[in-house]
């Protein structure tokens, strides 16, 4: 037998019992934004603990940081052999709203082929699944062609807030060939994708102050600036008609799209059509002479999340609010920098704050770009195995979301990432009714483990960036 043959007689004997464990797994409601569940998280990382060292991992531990643990194991006797350093994260987005679950959020629950539960999809049903793959190695050959590392994180939810530093505190630990890390997407169903790009992002509040405190707006209207017309004045600054963004400097770094990019972007033939029918829009809008998937994947955004002030309640309060705000997030593409990017905004909002308020820039989140070549051999690798599974081409794309840990990695470890996921867009992670199709699971199981001996065919200088 193959060694495919293989993994696919053992995956399918065990095939419940990994249904039951992974149910196991999600039960525990290990929501990192809420303190209430601090006891859960340590819960989810000692189930970790155990399933790692059950399954033959060397050297297993619960690393405390200055926020939630990190969970780490590996297994280094493939002498010769590369080495992956798998990441991951064990915790979960909050479940809110809870009414509009059809199962309990932590009460998985299997239909139509999809397992239903929070966590399903982002991102424990595809740790588990590395884990597994190792399981069913070490089942095979009481070894495994390569050397394996996990990093198990419980912080990814909230930004990674403690992640980069125990990265920087680790690296002759976390020291490996190359990182693989499964937590995003596949194309569409039946057609795996390989990410190898992921935009970065900044985020601000911006608020507006005007008087003292709320006004009557007959009394003092039109004699007083209107902070919600001074926040609306600023925000429509922002873009031109055409969607492309008017703050000074903005594209000054953004890295070309290349012809070759663009072509295998368009071979994809995404439907343009069916994206308005399934999201409810008559037409799409964006940065003019880019196409849908080059204005996500390859542009950078400034987007408008929330705006805030005044009266919002049933029926009309004549007032003139003292204070409006606005909180915006930007995509950034290679070679944007999110500080200089936040820089660039802040001068934009002073050149544009209209009279009569102050204005307040608060900084949030950041985080780098991503990047690195579609034809580096790892990943072309991945794409192997997806094929021999999916049967079908592996398209190689960028993602318009943040991974921000995934640039910290590559800058300190200066390793190359393979993004190799198996969730799809629908799966309403981060939603209600978060679920995960159990088709990409049977079939990732087997692309993971197969994916192991691809690796081992290369040296390790082959896999030097």
């Amino acid at each position: 037998m193959s060694h495919l043959e293989k993994l696919d007689a053992y995956f399918t004997s065990k095939r419940e019992d990994h249904l039951e464990q992974l149910k196991d797994f999600l039960r525990i409601p290990s929501i990192s934004a809420l303190s209430e569940h601090q006891p859960d998280m340590q819960k989810a990382a000692e189930w970790l603990k155990d399933s790692l060292t059950k399954v033959g991992l060397e050297n297993v531990s619960i690393d405390e940081t200055d926020g939630h643990p990190v969970v780490y194991g590996d297994w280094l006797h493939a002498e010769g052999k590369p080495t992956i350093l798998f990441y991951g994260h064990y915790d979960v987005q909050p479940v809110d709203p809870l009414n509009l679950w059809e199962s309990g959020p932590f009460e998985p629950e299997v239909r139509d082929n999809k397992l239903y539960a929070r966590g399903a999809s982002d991102d424990k049903g595809q740790v588990f699944m590395h884990i597994k793959a190792v399981e069913a190695l070490m089942n095979e050959d009481g070894s495994l062609p390569v050397n394996v590392k996990f990093i198990i994180e419980g912080e990814e939810e909230v930004g990674s807030p403690n992640l980069e530093k125990y990265i920087e505190a680790n690296k002759e630990k976390l020291a490996a060939d190359i990182i693989v890390i499964s937590d995003t997407g596949m194309y569409g169903p039946g057609k795996p994708a390989i990410c190898y790009g992921l935009r970065g992002l900044a985020g601000v509040q911006i608020d507006v102050k005007g008087a003292k405190g709320d006004l009557h707006s007959g009394i003092y209207g039109g004699g007083v600036q209107n902070p919600i017309h001074a926040i609306s004045e600023i925000l429509a600054s922002f873009h031109d008609q055409e969607g492309t963004i008017a703050v000074d400097g903005f594209y000054e770094d953004v890295r070309p799209l290349s012809d070759e990019e663009r072509a295998a972007y368009k071979a994809l033939n995404f439907d343009e059509d069916a994206l308005k029918q399934e999201i409810g829009v008559n037409e799409l809008f964006g940065e003019k002479g880019y196409s849908y998937l080059e204005r996500t994947w390859t542009r950078p955004t400034l987007e408008v999340n929330g705006v805030f002030g005044g009266f919002s309640g049933e029926g009309i309060k004549t007032v003139l609010p003292s204070e409006a705000g606005a909180k915006i997030t930007c995509r950034l593409v290679p070679d944007q920098d999110p500080e200089d990017i936040v820089k660039k905004l802040k001068a934009h909002i002073e050149k544009h704050k209209p009279a009569g308020v102050t204005v307040t820039v608060s900084e949030f989140d950041k985080g780098k770009p991503f990047i690195t070549p579609f034809d580096h051999p790892a990943i072309q690798a991945a794409g192997k195995s997806y094929e021999k599974v999916y049967d079908v081409p592996t398209a190689f794309t960028r993602m318009g979301g943040s991974i921000p840990i995934v640039a910290a990695f590559d800058e300190i470890l200066n390793l190359p990432v393979v993004l190799m996921g198996f969730g799809l867009s629908s799966e309403n992670f981060h939603a209600p009714n978060e679920h995960f199709h159990l088709e990409n699971f049977d079939k990732g199981l087997r692309v993971i483990g197969d994916y192991y001996y691809e690796l081992a065919q290369f040296s390790k200088d082959e896999l030097k960036k």
